[in-house]
């Protein structure tokens, strides 16, 4: 099979991650732990090779991609440290409104620090590196910032995979302009292979599932990473909550009332560093009406737990390549986003993605 060429917009703690486990899973085949599959449609996670980069730190602009994928603010856990020397340099994108103004009031070892560097064009560099589908990777609220990449690949004809709450799979104009010129795309909000999301969408669904009423829910998250520190800025939080909430009323088939779901992130702590804690919490009423309390904590490396979902999105998107089809991908969307264009239930998808990659067309 053919190698399978990317580009990566952000290249913060979910790069690193990303690219550690594509080099520990080429390296260790008999090794399938973490993934969700070893071998898709014919194509392993070392077909994937990253041929751009883009960021707009000082500390990784200029900077081969290797050192900047461990440079600060990174803090994810290195749990594969064998690394090749890609040759790709990370190239200064545009700033817009990918960098919330109150980073500033933290430490720079903890927060972005703007390189002083005219950014590149995008569409240039991805046309030039023969990239074939670009991640965004962008903090939380980047509305205009991904808007640029989206149009970017749209330019270079490059598949998009949205990983952050930014609506553009999930938005018929956008997903039009895609369709139109027959580019796949996948989003939007990556969902954690076993994270808040997906335990949440879970149980609620097994309340349905067993008869039980769920009368009222709330999710609480910490961490100590950069996506932390910038989503005090509730400004830039409306997107997040909007898709981390209707994935899980999707499970329901009567959604609570607002007043009675509360699912966000929280606060930022920084010695947690990229281990994220979350706290579930559901009330409702089983046999006889009487109550019926789940109280969870959920400890994970946030960025890491991404990785498995993302290396089938990237694999997914590339069989699309090879099939020559475009537009939205609705199955591995719904699998891989908190908010996909279509939601349905985590088995539904699973169901469609295994079709999907066995042959059937995408709806």
């Amino acid at each position: 099979m053919s190698k399978i060429n990317i580009a990566i917009a952000g290249v913060g703690n979910c790069a690193s991650s990303l690219l550690q486990g594509i080099e520990m899973y080429k390296n260790s085949p008999e090794d399938s732990i973490g993934l969700m599959h070893y071998n898709l449609g014919g194509y392993t996670p070392g077909d994937i090779k990253v041929v751009a980069a883009f960021d707009i730190d000082k500390r990784k602009v200029g900077k081969s991609l290797k050192e900047a994928i461990f440079a600060r603010p990174n803090c994810t856990k290195v749990f594969h440290k064998d690394l090749p020397d890609y040759p790709v340099t990370v190239q200064m994108g545009p700033v817009l409104d990918g960098v919330s103004e109150h980073m500033a009031d933290y430490p720079e070892d903890d927060s972005f620090i703007v390189a002083d560097e005219k950014p590149c064009d995008v569409a240039k560099v991805l046309k030039e590196s023969g990239a074939e589908i670009l991640i965004n990777y962008l903090p939380v609220g980047s509305e205009e910032a991904t808007r640029h990449y989206a149009e970017a690949c749209l330019e270079a004809n490059v598949g998009f995979i949205n990983a952050i709450p930014v609506f553009i799979a999930s938005d018929e104009t956008w997903a039009k302009k895609f369709e139109d010129k027959n580019i796949p795309i996948i989003g939007d909000d990556v969902k954690s292979q076993i994270g808040a999301t997906i335990i949440h969408r879970s149980l609620a669904k097994l309340f349905e599932n067993r008869g039980a009423i769920l009368d009222r829910t709330y999710q609480l998250n910490f961490g100590g990473n950069t996506d932390f520190l910038n989503m005090l800025n509730q400004n830039r939080l409306t997107s997040k909550k909007k898709s981390k909430t209707q994935s899980v009323q999707a499970e329901l088939e009567t959604p609570l009332d607002s007043k009675n779901i509360h699912i966000g992130p929280s606060d930022y702590i920084p010695w947690l560093d990229d281990n994220k804690i979350c706290y579930i919490r559901m009330e409702g009423r089983g046999f006889g009406h009487l109550p019926l309390t789940i109280d969870l904590k959920l400890s994970v490396e946030d960025a890491a737990n991404s990785g498995g979902s993302m290396i089938d999105a990237i694999r997914c998107m590339k069989l699309a390549l090879d099939r020559k089809i475009g537009g939205i991908l609705y199955s591995i969307s719904a699998y891989t986003m908190k908010s996909p264009p279509v939601q349905y239930t985590d088995s539904e998808a699973k169901k469609m993605v295994d079709e999907y990659i066995a042959g059937r067309r995408e709806r």
